[in-house]
């Protein structure tokens, strides 16, 4: 046994001592336990992939991986036990236990069977809401007989109806399930981006627009919440970083499918944009109909008259099961087709601790956002050729990539979430500086270095929607909160669409100025603002909590009707 299985034990009879209310006698429940390891802390990318060169000892794989929960006391098992009408619950066993080969095996196939398709659909959204730049570059503007204001309108009539959708979309969602929900939307938004294959003017750019946002609304919680099904509170995070950075690939493959498809201007008298639109809507919908059969309601339900085996096993399922709800016991509060009441909703609305991560959320992206939007634009009037500007644009995806992959393993190693998250803001104002600083006709690669080098930000955006996710707490909160956290989101691009204006181009100086003053206040007041609330808040908690005795503590946890993270025993993360 190693050290730390001794100070395990310690542990349980410290826990035991605490809850018991009766003189506590070590028996049969105690022993049961004693094989148990202490909750898993944070995965570490960075350790994992730099073990190999460290002399770091290798845990037995036959030993038992079964972390502690307040499962493991009779009577706080009955406080946290999950509702009678959740899915999983004939297959949850809090008696069970499992190795690291086990548990490590099975979260390799749930990556590939439920994470990698996920990540292909959320790549298919990307996919089809960045075209419209890439058409840019083949006189879609002229085609049209639109002016940049009207290509900024159409943005910002996209986002407003991705906003106003947000909310609605997690009711149905939650209702219907989100394994019937998202690929019901990936097949509706592949036909109108196809259909834009026949746009006419003005009136159908910002129709396409608004149906396009409408339907695409809510489409990144609803996967979000999908995931969380599968996965630990420690393992998410990681997971969405590379869910992140799956879209960042499917933009690298966008600009070769634009490079390709844009060629076909002329065939059948039909401008490239055209071709391009209808090609990646084809390709969506081909994904979004395949995702139908894809995408098993739960752990426990993925046999179906298409997969009469199903993809798991009896054991795989209860490991599952157990292992979620040992590290979340309020994912068994709702069963995934139960719709949300107006009275949680407007509890999750009213949850006034989350409002600094919202104005984050609205705040964060506007000083990358016009640059990103108008980067085909600008280096088409530089000169560039249609072809040679969406192969430019390669370069700086493939560095946001990279940059993304390093600020999650700093988030891991440094477990800080504010300071962290605001070095995207700090790693584009240099860059918005220097291209304020540029002359009225300024060298077309110096321009692009510049822009490129602004665009490879380090994003932060999956930290953030973690960060929310933790700091909503219960199941039906984190629905909702992740709702209104992405509805802050694309409000930005909103906000930043009216930025860049006809009448500033084409340096857009007072727009880069405008950028510099808000990514200012994103660094200097806004995060740190953000971590201070937090740490006031926990404080306040810790001064009540500590007041009370254990009994009184125990009382509460017993008789409480507070959720998520109104309970006292919460605490933020920041």
């Amino acid at each position: 046994m190693s050290s730390s299985d001794g100070d395990s034990i310690k542990d349980i009879h410290e826990l035991a001592t605490v809850l018991s209310t009766n003189e506590l006698v070590v028996g049969d429940e105690l022993l049961k336990t004693l094989d148990l390891v202490e909750e898993d802390a944070p995965f570490k990318l960075s350790s994992w992939l730099f073990s190999r060169w460290h002399n770091i000892s290798q845990i037995d794989e036959d030993s038992i991986a079964t972390r502690q929960s307040v499962y493991d006391n009779p009577e706080m098992a009955q406080l946290y036990w999950p509702k009678q009408d959740y899915e999983n619950l004939h297959r949850f066993d809090p008696n069970s236990r499992w190795t690291y080969k086990e548990e490590r095996s099975l979260v390799r196939k749930i990556d590939w069977k439920i994470m990698a398709w996920a990540a292909l659909s959320f790549s298919a959204l990307n996919l089809d809401r960045n075209n419209l730049s890439q058409a840019n570059t083949d006189n879609f503007l002229p085609d049209l007989n639109l002016t940049s204001d009207d290509f900024n309108w159409g943005n910002s009539i996209f986002r407003l109806a991705f906003l106003c959708a947000e909310l609605p979309s997690q009711l149905v969602s939650k209702r219907l399930g989100p394994d019937r929900w998202i690929p019901a939307q990936m097949v509706l938004w592949s036909i109108v981006t196809s259909c834009q294959f026949w746009l006419t003017g003005r009136t159908t750019f910002f129709l396409t627009r608004a149906l396009l946002g409408f339907i695409q609304g809510g489409f990144i919680p609803d996967l979000i919440l999908y995931l969380s099904y599968f996965y630990t509170k420690n393992e998410l995070p990681v997971r969405l970083a590379l869910f992140w950075m799956s879209s960042n690939l499917c933009s690298i493959v966008g600009s070769f499918i634009a490079f390709g498809v844009l060629r076909m201007r002329g065939v059948l008298g039909r401008a490239g944009w055209r071709w391009l639109f209808l090609v990646e809507g084809l390709i969506t919908l081909s994904i979004g109909v395949a995702t139908f059969f894809r995408m098993p309601p739960s752990p426990t339900q993925s046999r179906t008259w298409f997969r009469p085996r199903g993809w798991f096993t009896e054991r795989e399922e209860i490991i599952m099961v157990t292992r979620i709800l040992r590290d979340d016991p309020t994912k068994g509060d709702m069963h995934n087709r139960e719709g949300l009441t107006l009275k949680r909703l407007w509890t999750a609305v009213c949850d006034y601790d989350l409002w600094p991560l919202y104005i984050l959320g609205l705040m964060f992206g506007i000083p990358g956002a016009p640059p990103g939007t108008y980067l085909t634009l600008s280096l088409r009037n530089l000169g560039f050729s249609t072809f040679t500007t969406n192969l430019l644009t390669i370069p700086s995806t493939v560095a946001g990539i990279i940059t993304m992959f390093a600020i999650t393993m700093v988030s891991e190693l440094l477990n800080e979430r504010t300071f962290v998250a605001m070095n995207e803001n700090l790693w584009i104002l240099p860059f918005l500086i220097a291209l304020f600083c540029l002359p009225e006709n300024p060298n077309q690669w110096i321009y692009f270095g510049l822009a490129s080098g602004l665009l490879s930000y380090p994003y932060t955006h999956p930290i953030q929607v973690g960060w929310c996710s933790r700091n909503a707490g219960a199941v039906a909160s984190r629905t909702v909160n992740a709702s209104l956290y992405n509805m802050f989101v694309q409000a930005t691009s909103v906000i930043s669409a009216q930025i860049y204006r006809a009448d500033d181009a084409p340096r857009y100086r007072r727009g880069n100025l405008t950028l510099i003053i808000i990514c200012g206040f994103n660094v200097v007041v806004l995060y740190p603002a953000t971590k201070a609330y937090y740490m006031w808040r926990n404080r306040q908690r810790d001064r009540i909590w500590n007041k009370m005795s254990l009994e009184e503590q125990k009382e509460y946890l017993a008789t409480t009707t507070d959720v998520g993270n109104r309970r006292l025993d919460f605490r933020f993360a920041h």
